[in-house]
């Protein structure tokens, strides 16, 4: 008896040698087991080795392998092929982003956000290692817990249809993150950060369609941390009105 098979529609770009990308079809075994990850690294070691895209850790964690499986958002480690049988399966570099070559985008702009929302504890001064560590409640730490389980997969900014028509656009995983630091009880960099999610390419761009936290495969909510941070800089500009002298 013959193996099953599935038929995977993949994108193809050869940056010098196409005009533009091309779906390939590829015929793979059909495994109940099997993730479209699998599939792709099946077309890779047997049927075609120039095939490009990039995957580590498969387990959901390192967030480098998410691509559009069928128009939607994914990781293809936990993409299977039983949630689409009897279908064909299109997979597609992540959209919102320049593709570099088949299945590979350019992460760059996504970069240069996550570095200009200060993605990480600002400390004015630290205090020295012999005064210990810095300490938080339980309460402190759940306040921003849930964001700090963002993997950086970039799932957020291909379903945001803002960040597709305004690209300078922060985007859902950036504010997600700075709104995490600034609720960081350890965290001094506060208003730089504000300064950044306040401006005209900052939160009020966002339409609070909410698709960023449906595709989220870690379950953060980017849309709530948007939301939140346009509360919090409402609340900083009447307070600057009310006391101008400034404290907060």
């Amino acid at each position: 008896m013959a193996e099953p098979t599935v038929t995977l529609k993949v994108t193809r770009y050869r940056p010098g040698k196409d005009s533009a990308p091309t779906l390939q079809s590829y015929s793979v075994p059909y495994r109940q087991d099997w993730v479209v990850l699998d599939a792709l690294n099946h077309i890779k070691d047997q049927i075609d080795g120039t095939l490009s895209y990039r995957w580590s850790c498969r387990m959901g964690v390192c967030g480098s392998c998410g691509m559009m499986v069928n128009g939607v958002p994914k990781l293809t480690c936990a993409a299977f092929l039983r949630d689409y049988h009897g279908q064909e399966i299109r997979v597609e570099p992540l959209v919102n982003f320049p593709i570099i070559r088949d299945l590979v985008i350019d992460m760059n702009d996504f970069m240069d956000k996550l570095k200009s929302v200060k993605s990480w504890l600002v400390r004015k001064v630290e205090k020295p290692v012999t005064e210990g560590e810095y300490r938080q409640t339980p309460a402190e730490l759940e306040k921003f817990h849930q964001f700090t389980q963002c993997i950086n997969c970039m799932l957020c900014y291909a379903a945001c249809p803002v960040y597709g028509l305004e690209p300078e656009f922060l985007g859902p995983a950036a504010i997600a993150l700075a709104y995490r630091y600034n609720m960081d009880s350890r965290d001094q960099g506060r208003d730089q950060r504000q300064e950044l999610l306040g401006s005209h390419h900052g939160v009020w761009e966002c339409t609070f369609v909410g698709e960023c936290s449906e595709v989220c495969p870690k379950h953060v909510d980017p849309a709530a941390a948007i939301q939140r941070s346009k509360v919090d800089l409402a609340k900083d500009w009447f307070k600057s009105m009310l006391l101008p002298w400034g404290t907060r």
